[in-house]
């Protein structure tokens, strides 16, 4: 049994902490771990074999940073363009295990779910597995709760001809009305879609060929095109354009006449909302979950995140109020699902603070925007041990470097030297040029940019060991997307 790890998405009712270019399932939301973190741990600690990851491209860095933080790996890696969703990134899993001669049980999983009972979910697996095996089409379900609205709900009936605790799947509902919600909760009958599944790569793609032709058939060509690289598949983007966008319920399991469903009761949350979030923090007595340099008076019930200045309430109850450098955001509890409307308004607006935080990650490190203006750019920028820049030049602007800590080697057209603490170095317009740390200790430097324009796509690369030198970055109003 293969865990296959789907970690796309953007996370945009969690923002601002999650960002399209950092999601949430790489946060530590809950406890000293990411959720993606997590959800390798603990798929892992259920026997299974090493997972497969599926991720867009520009996270590549950031899983494998991850991955190699908890001492974990993956036995495979697909790396998509852009999101078409569930079912397409599915159907290359599938394509890439049966060309290797591999039809096995792939059980499937976001990244960003939180599981407390890992007992409670390796028992449901146990006990789904022989009716998956036989070529049922498995779903685990939630034993609805309470009447949440942004929950997919399902209906189930028993079926003496499946497996232990097992039922058919008679119906779907997706995100019913409040009342409706509390109707399904009081009858007992329904189970919240937990988005995982168990099924043989070679039935999924049976299923998905018979009922989404066109996701079907474009997956194979864009499969026969893509680049294989030792443990690693980098889907064609040209193919996987003509991809119709799906997920797995929508193209598979509500269509499939083989549908079944295993209940999970293991502790289980989406952590799809701040109010979610909360439901599953500790709290102190007043009902308050409170993270960062935060102080209250007088407040109930509140949520409360801050990650780089003093948040106080005084008064209030049932909000949710999160800080980031650049971004506050502040809620009612109750309209928590709503975040995706104002995240999508930002993005009409191409407001940048839905992109990506003023702390950027880079596969060789990191830099914090600190201040921006017309005709210049400050940035902290933080390079680890042994890890280089792109060999790169810009048309129209100048840099100033200063060594903060560490030791920088620079590259600057035909001259290679060292900088250490407090001296400092100008890079002209034009000039061919690279920064590099040589050293054990993590090198951290203040580049101030200066220029007619200071977009991040007047970087031309002419060298890179991270495979972006064909890269092209975009424009941007932040102009501090990608270094």
């Amino acid at each position: 049994m293969i865990p296959v790890i789907l970690s796309g998405g953007s996370g945009s009712r969690l923002w601002p902490l999650s960002r399209k270019q950092h999601p949430k399932q790489f946060l530590k939301l809950v406890g000293n771990h990411s959720l993606f973190q997590q959800t390798v741990m603990r798929l892992t600690a259920q026997g299974l074999q090493t997972p497969i990851v599926v991720c867009n491209q520009e996270h590549r860095f950031m899983i494998n940073e991850q991955l190699n933080a908890i001492g974990a790996e993956a036995q495979g890696l697909v790396l998509e363009p852009f999101g078409r969703n569930t079912a397409p990134a599915v159907a290359m899993v599938a394509l890439k295990l049966l060309a290797e001669g591999r039809d096995e049980l792939l059980l499937v999983s976001p990244a960003d779910h939180v599981i407390n009972d890992e007992a409670g979910l390796l028992q449901a697996v146990q006990n789904a597995a022989a009716s998956a095996e036989a070529g049922e089409m498995v779903l685990f379900g939630v034993p609805a709760q309470q009447p949440e609205t942004g929950f997919g709900y399902i209906q189930c009936t028993p079926d003496a001809r499946l497996g232990t605790s097992m039922q058919r799947v008679s119906r779907f509902i997706e995100k019913p009305a409040l009342e409706v919600a509390q109707a399904f909760v009081d009858s007992g009958d329904y189970y919240w879609n937990s988005g995982m599944f168990l099924f043989l790569a070679s039935r999924y793609l049976e299923e998905l060929r018979s009922f989404e032709p066109d996701i079907y058939e474009t997956c194979v060509l864009a499969f026969e095109s893509s680049e294989h690289a030792g443990n690693t598949l980098t889907i064609a983007p040209a193919a996987f354009a003509c991809c119709p966008d799906n997920s797995i319920d929508y193209a598979v399991m509500e269509r499939t006449s083989q549908a079944s469903l295993m209940p999970l009761e293991a502790g289980w949350n989406d952590v799809g909302s701040w109010s979610s979030l909360w439901d599953v923090q500790p709290k102190n007595e007043e009902g308050n979950v409170l993270q960062g340099d935060v102080v209250v008076d007088d407040a109930q019930n509140c949520l409360v995140h801050a990650n780089s200045k003093l948040v106080t309430l005084l008064g209030v109850e049932d909000l949710v109020v999160v800080e980031t450098k650049d971004a506050v955001m502040v809620a009612h509890k109750d309209r928590m699902q709503d975040v995706k409307h104002l995240v999508q308004r930002l993005d009409q607006d191409q407001r940048p603070e839905t992109q990506a935080h003023s702390q950027v990650y880079r596969p060789w490190g990191a830099y914090d925007s600190v201040d921006n203006g017309l005709r210049h750019q400050v940035k902290r920028i933080t390079v680890k041990p042994g890890a280089s820049l792109s060999l790169q030049m810009h048309h129209h602007r100048a840099e100033h470097w200063i060594v903060v800590s560490g030791i920088a080697q620079v590259t600057c057209d035909e001259k290679v030297f060292l900088l250490t603490e407090n001296q400092s170095t100008y890079i002209p317009v034009a000039s061919v040029h690279r920064l590099s740390n040589p050293g054990k200790i993590p090198l951290e430097i203040i580049e101030v940019q200066s220029g007619s324009y200071l977009g991040e796509d007047d970087i031309e690369r002419l060298e890179d060991v991270y495979g972006r030198t064909a890269e092209k970055a975009e424009p941007t109003r932040l102009a501090a997307v990608v270094k």
